[in-house]
């Protein structure tokens, strides 16, 4: 039996929230499609209160936001792109083309050819997220993007040098200092002084997502993406102090990031949910964490780690953290998430940073139907086809006349019919093929 001792706020609420974004993004979007340039800088100077002679940083601006840098945050950085590239190149790697001949003289195949032009979105504000240009900028780059560009919004002022260190190590070759939905909209609409990209990636808040769902079809997208969410599946085998840890460790980024925890045991859940309330008292984002919380915390109760199981695919979060006496049969049998972290001696955080996997993954149960960010999004498969005999040519074209002709395409079929006529040494006349 599946019992809440906690729940978020109804379903009802959080579509009127998300509907007032909708509406508000679809108007700054219209007004930045009729007035480019000038309402980019009027959006940058109402939100990030910005208006420099240019957006985008030149060579000499990026070097000096390097210099800023700590030497020690410049060595983690490239400590943690390393992972990411590592891993990245693994997964490319695992990506072929192929070329088989399926029948004599008729082969197939598929070329991976990158996105051409990729633009990447950096999220800023209360919480500038360094990690997010390895996933989107380096990751792109391992695809072999021909143009990377990417937008980081203003920090107290001016660029953020960590973030212009990890977008530039990554790879990128524009690198802009704007914010919200008017860095998205830039980068996929195109303005008088940047060019349109063929693809938006990156996290954001509930603006840059919806931003990117609208945009969605005039540029290709990496998915649909909304607020953190997190994951704890724990049985007794783990204490309260740490699922209370992991839970809020990802509540903090925001206030309608959610965070549940599933468990079979009573005892764990009144305990983290007490353990919730003394770490909310000492954390010092408590208040970002608490809104979360309070509005978006579930605790769920089961009989069985069978029912633990089904709840959590049903729910298909984001970051899903199981730490049970049985691990590896929720490897074995989880279907819907984001990512997953596997034992109480792995974290979301160590996923987030460093350990060298995407971090961009699916919310709001689109872990159902896609993954994460990953090399591969980056790339294209497009098929070829070619017969190199008249006997092939021939044959084929006999069974796709009449193929054509079932559905009633008599243009089609005469395609077909042209090379039976040409390459098989027959006088097949018009739609004879076809019969």
């Amino acid at each position: 039996m599946v019992d809440f001792l906690k729940r978020s706020k109804p379903e009802g609420e959080k579509w009127e929230e998300d509907e007032k974004v909708r509406k508000s993004v679809e108007e700054i979007l219209n007004n930045i499609e009729k007035r480019g340039d000038s309402a980019i800088r009027e959006l940058s100077r109402k939100f990030d209160n910005f208006s420099p002679d240019s957006f985008r940083l030149s060579e000499d601006e990026i070097r000096k936001c390097m210099e800023k840098v700590d030497q020690r945050d410049l060595d983690d950085i490239i400590f943690a792109q390393k992972q990411i590239r590592r891993f990245a190149e693994a997964q490319l790697g695992s990506i072929k083309d192929i070329e088989l001949e399926t029948m004599p003289g008729v082969i197939l195949g598929h070329r991976n050819i990158p996105v051409q032009s990729v633009g990447c979105y950096v999220p800023g504000g209360k919480f500038p997220m360094v990690a997010s240009a390895h996933m989107s900028v380096l990751t792109a780059s391992v695809a072999g993007v021909p143009r990377i560009i990417a937008s980081a919004p203003p920090v107290n002022g001016e660029p953020h040098p960590a973030i212009v260190a990890a977008m530039k190590l990554g790879g990128a070759h524009e690198i802009y200092v704007l914010g919200g939905i008017q860095a998205v909209a830039a980068m996929a609409i195109g303005t008088e002084s940047i060019k349109p990209v063929d693809m938006l990636v990156g996290p954001g808040n509930a603006f840059v997502a919806e931003a990117k769902r609208q945009l969605f079809g005039r540029v290709g997208i990496d998915l649909f993406a909304g607020p953190t969410e997190t994951m704890v599946i724990a049985d007794n085998s783990v204490d309260a102090e740490m699922c209370a840890t992991d839970l809020l460790g990802q509540a903090e980024h925001g206030y309608n990031s959610p965070a549940c925890l599933i468990t079979n045991s009573k005892k764990l859940a009144e305990d983290t949910i007490s353990e919730i309330e003394r770490l909310l008292k000492i954390l010092p984002t408590s208040e970002t964490a608490r809104a979360s919380w309070d509005n978006y915390g579930d605790i769920i109760l089961c009989s069985t780690h069978e029912e633990m199981l089904k709840v959590a695919n049903d729910m298909a979060y984001e970051h899903v953290q199981i730490m049970t006496d049985r691990d590896d049969w929720y490897l074995k049998n989880m279907h819907s998430y984001g990512a997953l972290f596997l034992g109480p001696r792995t974290n979301v955080a160590n996923g987030d940073k460093v350990i060298g996997t995407n971090h961009t993954l699916p919310t709001k149960k689109a872990g159902k139907y896609t993954g994460g960010l990953w090399v591969g999004k980056f790339i294209k498969t497009h098929s070829y086809q070619r017969i190199i005999t008249d006997e092939a040519a021939s044959f084929i074209g006999e069974y796709g006349s009449r193929l054509c002709m079932l559905e009633g395409f008599v243009g089609h079929a005469e395609q077909c019919n042209v090379r039976v006529r040409r390459y098989g040494g027959k006088n097949v006349p018009y739609g004879e093929a076809a019969k």
